[in-house]
């Protein structure tokens, strides 16, 4: 078996930035995307975010690209909670794109804090911005 010490920290938003990540779906939409990373065989280190998107710091091995990883995540996720979560009316989708960032050893507990206090760095305004991107359309222009 290899060894790998992959770290990522990953961020998606919600289509056109809907809350839909209400506070009674988050922790059944969280533990879903934690119980299909283990089939994945990848790791969840931190999972949180905001009514309208999500930052997940996970290790994925060397056999799983990354756009498979976001591709199953985003694609069962948004299926269960379509079957599962959601009346008929309330279609829930997330946007197309997504942020990627890889994360150093020493770098893992500080993404995993700032993940776990997502809802607090929102409420007073200390997020990083460049860790809220989701697609190139975010970064700023200069």
């Amino acid at each position: 078996m290899a060894l790998w010490q992959l770290y990522y920290h990953f961020v998606w938003a919600t289509k056109e930035r809907n809350p839909m990540i209400t506070p009674n779906k988050e922790t059944e939409l969280y533990q879903y995307v934690i119980g299909k990373a283990n089939i994945l065989k990848c790791i969840i280190h931190a999972i949180n975010g905001t009514t309208d998107h999500v930052h997940i710091i996970v290790s994925v091995p060397p056999t799983l690209a990354i756009s498979d990883f976001v591709k199953q995540i985003k694609g069962s996720s948004a299926h269960y909670m379509n079957h599962a979560l959601s009346t008929p009316s309330e279609k829930f989708v997330w946007q197309a794109g997504y942020g990627v960032f890889s994360l150093g050893r020493k770098q893992l507990n500080p993404a995993v804090a700032y993940v776990q206090n997502q809802k607090l760095h929102h409420a007073e305004g200390t997020i990083i911005t460049s860790l809220e991107q989701v697609t190139d359309d975010d970064i700023p222009k200069l």
